[in-house]
């Protein structure tokens, strides 16, 4: 037997140990990163769902508020707003309506313990104007074809923040809006 081969067997262990691990750090990276891209996907979602609760929340106020909207004028609420700016949405150019509302999630939504801290995190902000017209521009009404039924856009954004802090620099917010008209005009 010769002893030429001795001591091989160190050497490629130690080889494989670090192809191994090399191999583990890869895949730990690999898996974070699909971590953090499956939060940011959960964070857009989460925020698309409390942009459709303004929008049902602010059909409930307009079914309340009737007068609010058919015995008043339009105002300038660009101060007003804090994350659902005008600007998210490209089919208008004034920056007037009728009223508007901010809420975080747990104040819509009965929860308790961690959901009602999560809940807390996500937050809503609606406001209700006029349609705009083909230029963008809402400061009359635009009516329903044969009838006397004034058109209304409700602009509401989600954030996967606090309402109170959310920002369009700092929080994922997602823009929705649903025309609607009234149903005792």
């Amino acid at each position: 037997m010769k002893n030429n081969q001795k001591g091989f067997a160190l050497p490629l262990s130690l080889l494989l140990l670090v192809v191994m691990t090399l191999m583990g750090v890869t895949l730990v990276s690999m898996t974070a990163s699909d971590i953090r891209a499956n939060d940011d996907k959960d964070k857009g979602q989460q925020s698309f769902y409390a942009a459709e609760s303004g929008i049902a929340h602010a059909k409930r106020w307009m079914k309340t508020n009737t007068n609010n909207l058919t015995g008043s004028s339009q105002r300038n609420l660009n101060n007003d707003l804090k994350f659902c700016k005008t600007t998210l949405f490209p089919n208008l150019v004034g920056t007037n309506g009728f009223t508007l509302q901010r809420k975080s999630l747990n104040e819509v939504i009965s929860a308790s313990g961690d959901e009602q801290k999560r809940l807390s995190n996500f937050s809503f902000e609606w406001f209700v104007a006029y349609s705009p017209n083909q230029n963008g521009n809402n400061s009359s009404p635009k009516k329903k074809p044969g009838t006397n039924k004034t058109f209304y856009t409700i602009y509401s954004c989600g954030c996967d923040g606090p309402k109170n802090s959310c920002r369009s620099q700092n929080n994922k917010i997602v823009a929705l809006e649903a025309v609607v008209t009234l149903a005792n005009q």
